[in-house]
């Protein structure tokens, strides 16, 4: 079952609280824990709660600590905002909704709710959230105010933006509309949207909308006098009154909320009278203007009535007092349970509710997010730590990406170099590295130097490697970091930012060597675009590759691909889709492609085939019609290393995307690379990707 949804809106006061509500109840049925989370919350007053998610909380009896039901108040976010800190807002964002992930079975998210300062670029935040969890969205709008067109229309445009971004949209609905025009608003809808996405139209409910006694209360700064147990009362209709009893009784209506000056004995006597008379509609509350009290013999009168009806003190003038009640929006909180099973029961009413549950239950997300395989990549390596050698212990980059790493508590690190110079380093650069927590070797002051340089004589003897030989080579960082992960000393190595990629790779090829499966090593990139995660391949190591390790590079860049939780489906690219193009090159990608599919029908592959045909669904369906990876790719396969070389770092450069590695496959333990360009975050990420390899090597 799809673990969340995202309930959005496209302006204030749309009532996503019926929708909240309805969802909540049904989905209670279909899953043991259901959580409920708002990734950015209108501020509140010290000591005070925001009233969703306390509202939710209490009437369900969700097991859920409201700090851990929100990630942001809506200062921070504009604060971070301004301060062009966005990426940090998405990744705490995903930090709070996956810890929310494990406790419950299904997570109802709601929306921003357009009050405030920044509601301009709300609209897109909330596509920016929903698209970076990978869940789908339930869209909502309110019919007040608006023309058919302009409603349908805003729903169409919403839809539009969240179809345009990836998001899945399982339903949309119309909430706040006529009842005459429900019916004509579901059909205009239906016109435009896909035939899977739920429909749904909820009139206008006159009684949601009817503020109670305790919300009047806090809003005019009244005094209770009487009945405070009876101040979840709806005011359904407000009732002036300043004519005569006689008169005025003749206008009073169900639920009727009575406006009269404090002295008006007459009227205050006589709305309560009526209210337990069989022949006059219920009185909801009544509110004393001008801050007059009753003479004590009518409020002694009163105490001897039964205190069903509560009655309320203001200072106002019973004009102004009338205005403001007229602005008062109510809301649903949760000792109100009146307005909360009536919001249910609307919902279930006027929603298709188990064609939305079927949708919900059925949902598969297309892929992952940047920012959501970034934070996936940090919990795995948390989960089993392990050591790593970076023998570039000097290089700034890498002290400063050490820093962080050490931070998160993600992995152990170890630096080759001398231990002096590092500190001094850091100490230059200002960065406030605890030396206590690292290893540091000086490889030719090392306990384990000769024994090291015994161990690769051995194994390199055959190739007329010596002992004095094998230890000059060990002076070597590279050789020594190499080492260290040969003899379980360390689990995996990350080198390359001063040095070549052949200095890193060539001791690993030496005496790591590959996998019994793997043929030859081979490298994959991690392409963080905009909305999606793409795997290339081979972009590093293999100049011209036959067709026999064209597959097998795509086999193993399919193995990595799910290691690091991506569903593959791999294009073997060519300047030919299908059976249309002739020539080697083109042969040999064709040729590529049958033997995966010979060795692995498992996968899903396709190939020779263009790149637009592979990630562009309209290019792919028009020169490919009945594969199922054209338009839909996510592992590219180069057919040589100057094509693939040159696309990561055009796509890289021209759209800002963040690339992580070359990541090397087929060795038996992990040894990876790095660009001389490479950033600290890049080196970051490598680190991260070499303790998850670590970890599925040791199983």
């Amino acid at each position: 079952m799809n673990k969340a949804v995202y309930i959005a809106t496209t302006e204030p006061d749309s009532g996503k609280s019926i929708v909240s509500l309805g969802l909540m109840q049904s989905l209670l049925g279909k899953a043991a824990k259901v959580g409920y989370f708002r990734p950015i919350i209108d501020d509140f007053a010290p000591g005070k709660i925001d009233n969703h998610i306390n509202t939710v909380s209490i009437y369900f009896n969700l097991d859920l600590k409201f700090e851990d039901a929100y990630a942001f108040k809506r200062s921070e976010v504009i604060r971070k905002t301004n301060e062009n800190k966005d990426g940090e807002i998405i990744s705490r964002i995903i930090e709070k909704y996956k810890y929310l992930e494990e406790r419950f079975d299904f997570i109802l998210i709601e929306g921003t709710g357009f009050t405030g300062e920044g509601t301009i670029k709300e609209f897109d935040i909330n596509v920016l959230i929903a698209k970076n969890l990978g869940v789908p969205a339930i869209i909502l709008a309110s019919g007040i105010g608006k023309t058919l067109d302009e409603f349908v229309g805003r729903l169409q445009m919403a839809f539009d933006t969240f179809k345009d971004k990836g998001v899945e949209v399982l339903a949309v609905i119309a909430n706040k509309v006529q009842p005459q025009n429900k019916e004509l608003v579901v059909s205009e809808l239906e016109k435009y949207l896909p035939k899977k996405v739920v429909v749904g139209a909820i009139p206008l409910n006159p009684e949601l909308s009817n503020p109670s006694i305790k919300e009047i209360v806090e809003t005019l700064d009244a005094k209770v006098l009487f009945g405070e147990a009876f101040i979840n009362n709806q005011a359904g209709n407000y009732s002036v009154g300043a004519m005569q009893l006689h008169n005025y009784l003749l206008h009073l209506k169900e639920n009727a909320l009575v406006i009269t000056p404090g002295d008006r004995a007459d009227i205050i006597l006589g709305a309560l009278q009526a209210n337990i008379s069989d022949n006059y509609p219920n009185v909801s509350g009544i509110v004393l203007t001008a801050g007059l009290i009753p003479e004590k013999s009518i409020i002694k009168l009163i105490e001897g009535l039964s205190h069903v009806v509560p009655i309320i003190s203001v200072k106002g003038g019973t004009f102004s007092v009338t205005n403001s009640l007229g602005s008062i929006k109510s809301k649903i909180y949760a000792e109100n349970t009146e307005k909360i099973a009536m919001s249910i029961k609307d919902f279930e009413k006027h929603v298709k509710v188990d064609a939305l549950i079927e949708r919900l239950i059925t949902f598969q997300s297309n892929g992952i997010t940047p920012r959501m395989f970034q934070y996936n990549l940090l919990k795995k390596a948390k989960s089993s730590k392990k050591h790593i050698v970076l023998p570039e212990g000097l290089d700034e980059r890498i002290l400063r990406a050490t820093k962080l790493l050490i931070d998160l508590d993600a992995v152990q690190i170890t630096l080759l170099g001398d231990k002096k110079q590092i500190a001094e380093k850091l100490a230059t650069l200002d960065i406030a590295l605890d030396l206590n927590k690292i290893n540091i070797i000086n490889p030719t002051e090392s306990e384990y130097f000769d024994s090291y340089a015994e161990t690769l004589y051995e194994l390199r003897k055959h190739k007329n490697v010596n002992l004095a030989m094998a230890k000059d080579l060990m002076i070597d960082v590279s050789y020594f970091g190499t080492m260290m992960v040969y003899q379980g000393d360390a689990d995996g190595m990350v080198s390359g930012a001063i040095h070549t990629t052949q200095h890193t790779i060539v001791p690993a090829l030496q005496f790591i060597k590959t996998k019994p499966e793997a043929s030859i090593v081979s490298s994959v990139f991690f392409m963080l675009l905009e909305d999606r995660v793409s795997v290339y391949g081979d972009c590093a190591i293999n100049p011209n590759p036959t067709a026999e390790q064209l597959a097998e590079i795509a086999i193993s860049s399919a193995a990595t691909s799910l290691a690091f939780e991506i569903e593959p489906k791999i294009a073997m690219l060519s300047y030919s889709s299908g059976a249309s193009g002739v020539g080697e090159d083109v042969e040999r990608v064709r040729e590529a492609t049958r033997i995966v599919r010979e060795k692995r029908p498992d996968l899903k592959v396709e190939g020779p085939i263009q790149y637009d045909a592979a990630v562009d669904l309209a290019v792919g369906k028009s020169k490919m019609p009945n594969s199922e990876v054209a338009g839909q790719a996510n592992v590219f396969i180069f057919p040589d290393l100057n094509t693939g070389n040159n696309t990561y770092k055009a796509v890289q450069r021209e759209t800002k995307a963040l690339a992580i590695g070359p990541i090397i496959q087929g060795l038996n333990k992990p040894v990876n690379d790095l660009s001389r360009g490479c950033t600290t975050d890049d080196i970051f990420n490598t680190v991260i990707v070499t303790a998850i390899q670590a970890q599925d090597s040791h199983r």
